[in-house]
C-alpha cells in the first residue's frame, strides 16, 4: 500500500469543492481520484479499478496535484501552435511589406520572404514553413496552366470543333456532372 498523502485542511477543502463544481466526467474523476486517496486512504490500484482509469493515470493525477495544485483538476485545453516562431498577428505584420510590394508588381517572391523570415527568427527554417505561413495568412499560389512552347492554338480550336467528342457512343463513358 502506498504512502498516504498528507494535505492541509485548505487543500482538502479544495478537493471537496472540486468534486461539487466538476462540469465534466473527466474533472469529476480527477477530483474523486484525489478524494479517495486523501480522505479514504485507498491505494492507487484500488482507485484505478473503481474509476476505470489506468494505474499510471491515477499516479499521474496524484503527482500532478502535488506539483501543480488545483490546475490539474480542471479541463484545460491543450494543443495549438506550441512550437510557433511567431503568433498570427506577428506573422501578419511580417508579411505587410511584402504584401505592398506584391500589390505593385502582382508577384510575391517566396525566396525573399524565406530569407527575411530566417533573419527575423534568427535560425534556419525549411521552405515549407514559409509556404504554411503564407497559407495561414490567406495567400495561395496562382499560376497559369503550363502550355507547350510549340503549341498551335488554331489547331487546338479546330480539333475541338471536329473531334468525336459529341458522339453518342462516347457520351455513355463520360462522367455526369
Amino acid at each position: 500500500m502506498g504512502r498516504k498523502i498528507e494535505l492541509s485542511a485548505r487543500r482538502r477543502d479544495e478537493i471537496a469543492c472540486a468534486l461539487k463544481r466538476a462540469k465534466s466526467k473527466e474533472e469529476y474523476q480527477r477530483a474523486l481520484c484525489l478524494w479517495l486517496r486523501v480522505e479514504q486512504g485507498l491505494p492507487a490500484r484500488a482507485i484505478a479499478e473503481m474509476l476505470g482509469i489506468s494505474f499510471g493515470g491515477v499516479r499521474n493525477i496524484h503527482s500532478g496535484y502535488l506539483k501543480l495544485g488545483e490546475r490539474i483538476l480542471t479541463n484545460v485545453p491543450t494543443g495549438g501552435r506550441l512550437h510557433a516562431n511567431m503568433n498570427l498577428t506577428e506573422e501578419k505584420a511580417f508579411l505587410a511589406p511584402f504584401e505592398k510590394a506584391a500589390a505593385k508588381s502582382g508577384i510575391l517572391v517566396v525566396s525573399d520572404i524565406h530569407k527575411a523570415y530566417e533573419n527575423c527568427v534568427g535560425c534556419k527554417v525549411p521552405a515549407s514553413t514559409v509556404y504554411r505561413l503564407l497559407a495561414r495568412q490567406g495567400w495561395r499560389k496562382v499560376a497559369p496552366r503550363p502550355s507547350h512552347p510549340k503549341a498551335d492554338v488554331d489547331a487546338q480550336e479546330a480539333f475541338k470543333k471536329t473531334s468525336q467528342r459529341n458522339c453518342a457512343n462516347l457520351k455513355r463513358w463520360t462522367k455526369n456532372h
